[in-house]
């Protein structure tokens, strides 16, 4: 809808910057602000990074997340933040969002406002205190270990029994810590489900071994014992056996599955010890048909005190003290201890066992999973609560941010009033005895300085530093002020951000444009006397460096050399003759001038003054007019990946307010005497009468003065 269009809302408009901005003052320019026609804006989008605006709150403004404000997004948040407060006028009041100024007449507001009372009550507030930004510096605060925070994972802080608190610090040592918002280790759902599962199987292993002990422990308590030697010496036993049962199949196999004689070679070469691994993979004793195995002689050393401990730790309990075992002795030792074996095969894979099983028992007769239970179904209750902190959090910065961002994107009256400085703005920089306090960041060099000259500026880059911080590139526009003596190379000055904190900024680049009509005029004149100045230089150095090759020769009275001309007396006089000629031409050139000088009226010689003064200053200052008209902070701004909507000019008295120029202050006294001042010398004085008295003389032989 354009402007003549709206109806029901008197917008006002103020003339700055050489065009028309609204006026955002009361809750009802916000609520009306959907209805002003997009083409009054002055900026269409912004970036969220690079400013002197709150990070937190320019991303709870970009709605989609790709790094830009729009237009749509801050009409949704407008819309929003006047909706969610009983006046919308609080958004131009001081910081801090008092509790009853939230609107609860519907759903959302009534979340919004018992979040917003749960947060002062966590924060030990009082209830009519108001909200800050700061309060949410910290969310630990909000979401402490003995506050339900939403997540369904509970800590032993959440509850007073000790029991449900020992029974939480045995659920998180065994199945391992749930992170609870608040960062302290809890219990989920899952992990209490785990954990009676897996205590309910151990317990239940537990009781299947206690109704079949008989079978499962034949040696009692000392089963385990035995179980562990009989499954050290199992698959060597059974090696044992296999193969004198092959010897008894084939009498030719007994030579091969005993130890080639080279095997015993190779060990006769070195040192043996007991743990040796080629002399523990040697059978337990030699193989025969049929044969038992020796519990006392022929056996392998390796395996000696193996055999000896299964042999008073098994054999004999079971069998009876004796000297051999048969394969048949072995298959019956195998058949009492396969229960045990079994049963432990069985043995559920848990952290839990440490536990105990009669602890174990204690706690599924008790009733904690269902108390832990209940104080996850209660801490889910309140995933409310975490939803509608963000949106709290989102009111209370809105209500301190939301009207600075629209004073720098429907408006730029935070940049035109002057009475605070831009988002834009990030700090002032001092260089060359001025202060210059249109200062951007530049993220992207290449981009900005494409585009940032036809903003009509005379600019300069500076790369700043600043220890313990990353260096950072601005520009700074110098809009007032002497500019001639500004250097690039190496040239520093001092970079004060937003924070008050120093910078040194070093001049990396400058785009030259006219700063003045002042300086504009003189500037003819400048480069004419830089031109003289620097032809006089290159004149005084080539003289100098033809007597120092004169005098480093020395002096010498032989003839010329080969090649060299004689001094040429003839040649010497045409020069002066030369010399004599042009003084001449200059001569009467000049009193031409003076003759037509002369002739005129009084009142037409300052005329002809000011008419030459403006032949030469004429050209540069309508350039410098032209570019003054054009000056204007949009490409600086759309350098930065801006939109900027209008045309807004830095004219001339503006520009002189951006730029400080040094002055003594107000009612400074001065002494003018300087110690060390140049002694004055009385050839000016003099030079100034002679050329009076020329053309003093000049008039009175023309005729224009009497006798």
């Amino acid at each position: 809808m354009s402007s003549t269009q709206i109806e029901g809302h008197k917008w006002r408009f103020f003339r700055s910057g050489g065009f028309d901005q609204v006026a955002l003052s009361s809750g009802d320019d916000l609520r009306n602000l959907a209805q002003l026609d997009p083409k009054l804006w002055t900026v269409l989008n912004c970036p969220t990074t690079g400013l002197e605006f709150d990070g937190r709150t320019a991303a709870l403004l970009d709605s989609d997340g790709d790094g830009q404000i729009r237009v749509p997004e801050i009409l949704a948040a407008v819309q929003w933040a006047c909706s969610r407060v009983v006046d919308a006028d609080l958004y131009f009041e001081e910081p801090g969002l008092p509790l009853d100024a939230i609107v609860d007449n519907d759903a959302e507001g009534a979340a919004l406002k018992q979040t917003a009372s749960r947060i002062l009550s966590y924060l030990n507030k009082d209830p009519r205190s108001v909200l800050q930004v700061s309060d949410f510096a910290d969310m630990s605060a909000l979401f402490a270990p003995g506050n339900l925070n939403g997540d369904g994972i509970v800590t032993a802080a959440l509850s007073s029994d000790p029991e449900v608190q020992t029974l939480l610090g045995e659920i998180i040592a065994t199945q391992g810590p749930a992170a609870d918002r608040s960062g302290t280790d809890g219990v989920s759902t899952d992990t209490l489900a785990a954990f009676f599962a897996q205590a309910a199987s151990v317990v239940a292993w537990h009781e299947a071994g206690a109704a079949d002990a008989a079978s499962i422990l034949p040696l009692g308590d000392s089963t385990a014992a035995a179980a562990q030697v009989f499954q050290q010496l199992r698959a060597k036993v059974d090696d044992y056996f296999m193969r004198c049962q092959l010897a008894a199949f084939d009498t030719r196999a007994s030579e091969v599955l005993n130890p080639a004689p080279a095997v015993y070679s190779a060990l006769a070469t070195r040192v043996i010890a007991s743990d040796d691994a080629d002399v523990a993979a040697l059978p337990l004793a030699a193989i025969a048909a049929e044969k038992v195995l020796p519990l006392r002689d022929g056996l392998n050393p390796a395996w000696a005190a193996a055999v000896q401990a299964l042999h008073s730790t098994v054999i004999v309990p079971l069998l009876g003290k004796r000297d051999s075992l048969s394969a048949t002795d072995w298959q019956a030792i195998s058949e009492q201890l396969s229960a045990w074996l079994a049963w432990q095969s069985a043995r559920p894979a848990t952290d839990v066992h440490g536990l105990g099983v009669e602890r174990l028992r204690e706690i599924l007769a008790s009733t904690g999973q269902q108390q832990v239970a209940a104080l996850i179904a209660d801490d889910l209750t309140a995933t409310g609560f975490v939803t509608h902190v963000e949106g709290v959090e989102r009111l209370v910065r809105f209500q301190r941010d939301l009207v600075t961002l629209l004073q720098n994107f429907v408006t730029l009256s935070d940049f035109y009033r002057g009475q605070k400085k831009a988002i834009f703005q990030v700090g002032t920089l001092y260089l060359n005895q001025r202060s210059c306090e249109l200062v951007l960041r530049v993220n992207d060099m290449a981009r900005h300085v494409t585009m940032a000259p036809f903003s009509g500026c005379y600019l300069v880059y500076c790369q700043c530093e600043r220890k313990g911080e990353a260096p950072m590139a601005i520009v700074a526009a110098l809009t007032g002020g002497n500019v001639d003596e500004l250097m690039v190379a190496g040239r520093n000055g001092i970079f004060y951000d937003r924070k008050g904190r120093d910078w040194r900024a070093t001049v990396t680049k400058v785009v030259e444009q006219h700063v003045s009509l002042r300086q504009a005029f003189w500037s003819p004149y400048r480069r004419i006397a830089s031109f003289v100045e620097t032809q006089l230089r290159n004149f005084a150095a080539s003289r100098d460096k033809d007597i120092e090759a004169k005098t480093t020769t020395g002096v010498s009275v032989s003839a010329p050399a080969p090649g060299v001309p004689a001094f040429d007396i003839a040649k010497f006089a045409g020069i002066f003759a030369a010399f004599g000629l042009a003084a001449g031409a200059l001569g009467t050139a000049l009193a031409a001038v003076m003759s037509s000088l002369f002739s005129l009226a009084w009142w037409q010689m300052p005329l002809v003054v000011a008419a030459v003064a403006l032949v030469i200053s004429g050209p540069a200052m309508t350039m410098a007019y032209m570019t003054l008209r054009r000056r204007n902070l949009g490409p600086l701004l759309d350098a930065n990946s801006w939109a900027v909507n209008t045309r807004a000019r830095i004219n001339a008295p503006f520009g002189a307010s951006m730029t400080g120029v040094a002055s003594l202050p107000a009612g400074a006294s001065r002494s003018l005497r300087d110690p060390f001042a140049e002694k004055k010398r009385p050839w000016k004085l003099w030079l100034v009468l002679l050329v009076i008295a020329l053309a003093l003389v000049a008039a009175w032989q023309l005729g224009f003065l009497p006798l």
